[in-house]
């Protein structure tokens, strides 16, 4: 997979190392964009009861999910193991609207 520029939009699966216990989990993640190595990516869940966007199964989703727009960090390109699928332009769009809602001053 090393070399290939992951797009926004992609569903990855990575090795997240959570900051609360150190431990290293693979979790699904929405890219939002990478650059020289590095991926933003957001954080899915499948607790349906956190704030965020929905993600269903029908959409390509392992289980229904939620894309939590409050849980954004970095990965290396070597955390991710393999792209899942890639969300719809209209789900995209919503991420997109969304996001630029949290950052609005």
């Amino acid at each position: 997979m090393l070399g290939k520029m992951h797009r926004f939009g992609e569903i990855i699966l990575a090795s997240v190392q959570y900051t609360d216990t150190f431990e290293i989990k693979k979790r699904p993640a929405l890219v939002l964009f990478e650059d020289s190595g590095n991926i933003v990516v957001v954080g899915i869940t499948s607790n349906l009861k956190m704030k965020g966007i929905s993600l269903s199964k029908n959409e390509g989703a392992i289980r229904d999910s939620v894309i939590k727009l409050n849980y954004i960090f970095t990965i290396s390109e070597k955390m991710v193991e393999r792209v899942l699928f890639s969300i719809s332009k209209e789900k995209r769009n919503l991420v997109k609207k969304e996001l630029l809602e949290k950052i609005k001053d």
